[in-house]
C-alpha cells in the first residue's frame, strides 16, 4: 500500500507546489496506516482533527469573586436517630465559641437539620476568611483546643458518617449574610459533568436575576476539594408555600426558561434538601 501512499503525496506536493516525495515521506505514511483503527480513512481525517486551544486559567479563578478570599467548608453529618436531640444541643453548646472567638478566622455561615432529604441528619456551612491559610491556622489550633477535642469525641458516638467538602463562591451569587428567621432553606445539590462549569456559571451569571425579587437567593457554590464538579444553591423560603409560588414566578419571567434549557443537559445528578436552621445559625 505504500506506493499508493505515495502517489497521494506526490500530488498534494505538485498542487502545493513542492518538491516529489521522499523516502522519508513513505516511511512516515506507513507507520500512520499500520497505527490506524480505520485503515481506508482514519489518516485523511486526522488531518482535519480539531486542535483545543487550552485555557489560561482554571475555572475557579474564572469563577470565584477576586475581590475576596474567602473559602468555604461544608460538612453533612448522619447522626443516629436517637442522637439527634443530643447532637444539635452539644453542637449549640460548642460551635458558637469558635465562631465568636476572633483568634479563629473562621465563623458560623449556616446549621441546619434535614427535614426533606436525608433524615437524620445535621448540614454545617463554615466560612474561612483568608483562604487556604486560614483553614490550616484553624486546624492546626483545634488540634490543642481541648474542648473541642472532647467535643469531637463525644460526637463521634452519635454519628454514623460524615464527610465534607470545600467550596469557593460563586462571584456573580450574593455572598451569605446573616439573615433573621423563620425561614426554611433550600439546598439545591448539582453533580455536572466534566469540564461543564465554565458553561453553567455563565449561564447562571445572566439567570440569577430571575431569582432575585424575593431575596431568597443566599449563596452559591462550586466545590474545590471532595467530591468535584459539584455544585451548591442556597435559597431561603417564609414556607414550602411560599417556595413554590416563588419558584413558580420564575418560569414567567422571559430568559428564565432559557436558563433551564441550556443548563440541564450539564447536569449528571441533582437533589434538594429542604431544611431547618438550628439556634446557632446565623441564617435563621
Amino acid at each position: 500500500m505504500a506506493p499508493r501512499l505515495c502517489s497521494i503525496s506526490a500530488v498534494s506536493r505538485q498542487l502545493l507546489g513542492g518538491p516529489g516525495p521522499r523516502a522519508g515521506d513513505v516511511a512516515a505514511a506507513a507507520a500512520a496506516r499500520f497505527y490506524s483503527k480505520d485503515n481506508e480513512g482514519s489518516w485523511f481525517r486526522s488531518l482535519f482533527v480539531h486542535k483545543v486551544d487550552p485555557r489560561k486559567d482554571a475555572h475557579s479563578t474564572l469563577l470565584s469573586k477576586k475581590e475576596t478570599s474567602n473559602l468555604y467548608k461544608i460538612q453533612f453529618h448522619n447522626v443516629k436517630p436517637e442522637y439527634l436531640d443530643a447532637y444539635n444541643s452539644l453542637t449549640e453548646a460548642v460551635l458558637p465559641k469558635l465562631h465568636l472567638d476572633e483568634d479563629y478566622p473562621c465563623s458560623l455561615v449556616g446549621n441546619w437539620n434535614t427535614w426533606y432529604g436525608e433524615q437524620d441528619q445535621a448540614v454545617h456551612l463554615w466560612r474561612f476568611s483568608g483562604g487556604y491559610p486560614a483553614l490550616m491556622d484553624c486546624m492546626n489550633k483545634l488540634k490543642n483546643n481541648k474542648e473541642y477535642l472532647e467535643f469531637r469525641k463525644e460526637r463521634s458516638q452519635m454519628l454514623l458518617s460524615r464527610r465534607n467538602q470545600l467550596l469557593l463562591e460563586f462571584s456573580f451569587w450574593n455572598e451569605p449574610q446573616p439573615r433573621a428567621g423563620p425561614n426554611i432553606y433550600e439546598l439545591r445539590t448539582y453533580k455536572l459533568k466534566p469540564g461543564t462549569m465554565i458553561e453553567w456559571g455563565n449561564n447562571w451569571a445572566r439567570a440569577i436575576k430571575y431569582r432575585q425579587e424575593n431575596q431568597e437567593a443566599v449563596g452559591g457554590f462550586f466545590s474545590q476539594i471532595g467530591e468535584l464538579y459539584v455544585v451548591h444553591h442556597l435559597w431561603a423560603y417564609k414556607d414550602l408555600q411560599s417556595r413554590e409560588e416563588t419558584r413558580n414566578a420564575a418560569w414567567r419571567k422571559r430568559g428564565w426558561d432559557e436558563n433551564v434549557y441550556y443548563t440541564v443537559p450539564l447536569v449528571r445528578h441533582m437533589e434538594s434538601r429542604i431544611m431547618i436552621p438550628l439556634k446557632i445559625s446565623p441564617l435563621q
